[in-house]
């Protein structure tokens, strides 16, 4: 016996949220565009990839793997948010070693930067210089991190200054950093208009965090000018907004792909700089932040939606654009 209701709709592919619904009613959506829609994808042909961020340390990396054992939530790249000299050789070598184990990239944050200055301007209504490394010694930090990092096997590096990502490029390319070091933008940072996405990318980012307020038409207008993967929030901290995208997720893979989805967490107490006094929460937030994860993971599959994964284990970026650097 058939017990749907003779309304439901047949299993045509991939749907819209409440499609069907809305279409009975006459207010369906109007139909997509293919000339939206992005022409790229990472290099294994997966359109998108997951990123857990704000795991600070080994012991909320292991809760967070935990969980996304628990939930089945799959996780290409953990990042941290502290920065690397927040943390001993130690701690390091631990995150590289169970990162390599799980087959999951471990990206680290380059400092110091702006708001862990001495520069008052940082603070003010207009916010500076924003995160930016201010003079000579900020910047000779952030290249100590990125040796340092590199050297105890790390191959991921978040950044949020334009000078130092071309700096670090530039030993990328000098083979003073490994060949194989990706850099990813900030999103506190993150370009807003297709010519400032791509100087990034020609700058040696390897991934960009865009703003999660960005409009959907913006996607496409970006991925009419770069391929460089994007990094995008689909829930942002309160302090990037709090916007909650949810129910967009996979148009914003439609018009955005290569695109890493960032399970972030709005109405969270900030964690950086992250110390021991911060445990229970840096812990309760790196569980939730995976929950999050299923729930959109979830969204995705209800509607048909959640094929075009990069396989787990991928991590470069494929061929970029970049500025000439041996002039």
């Amino acid at each position: 016996m058939n017990d749907a209701p003779a309304s439901a709709a047949p299993d045509t592919g991939p749907r819209r949220p409440g499609d069907a619904a809305l279409t009975a009613l006459g207010l369906g959506p109007a139909p997509l565009s293919p000339a939206d829609a992005s022409a790229h994808s990472f290099p294994d042909g997966g359109a998108w990839r997951t990123e857990v961020p704000s795991v600070e340390g080994p012991e909320a990396l292991g809760v967070v793997l935990e969980e996304s054992d628990r939930l089945g939530v799959p996780v290409h790249r953990v990042s941290q948010g502290s920065g690397v000299w927040m943390l001993t050789d130690a701690e390091i070598t631990e995150m590289v070693a169970v990162c390599t184990e799980r087959d999951v990239e471990l990206c680290l944050f380059t400092g110091p930067r702006g708001t862990w200055d001495t520069g008052a301007s940082v603070r003010t209504d207009s916010g500076g210089a924003g995160l930016r490394s201010r003079g000579h010694d900020a910047l000779a930090g952030c290249v100590e991190d990125a040796l340092r990092a590199t050297g105890l096997g790390v191959r991921c590096l978040l950044v949020a200054d334009e000078g130092v990502l071309w700096t670090l490029h530039r030993l990328r390319e000098e083979g003073r950093l490994p060949a194989d070091t990706t850099f990813k933008v900030s999103a506190l940072i993150g370009p807003v208009n297709p010519a400032s996405y791509a100087v990034f990318e020609r700058l040696g980012a390897d991934s960009v965090n865009i703003p999660s307020d960005l409009t959907l038409a913006q996607f496409t207008e970006i991925r009419r000018v770069s391929r460089a993967p994007m990094d995008l929030y689909i829930e942002a901290p309160d302090d990037l907004g709090g916007y909650v995208r949810m129910y967009e997720v996979a148009e914003l893979i439609r018009r955005g792909a290569p695109l890493y989805l960032k399970f972030g967490l709005s109405k969270a107490p900030g964690i950086y700089p992250y110390g021991r006094h911060m445990r229970d929460a840096a812990l309760a937030t790196a569980r939730e932040r995976v929950r999050r994860g299923r729930l959109a993971l979830d969204l995705l599959a209800r509607h048909g939606a959640d094929g075009g994964m990069s396989p787990l284990g991928s991590r470069l970026p494929g061929p970029l654009n970049r500025f000439d650097t041996s002039s």
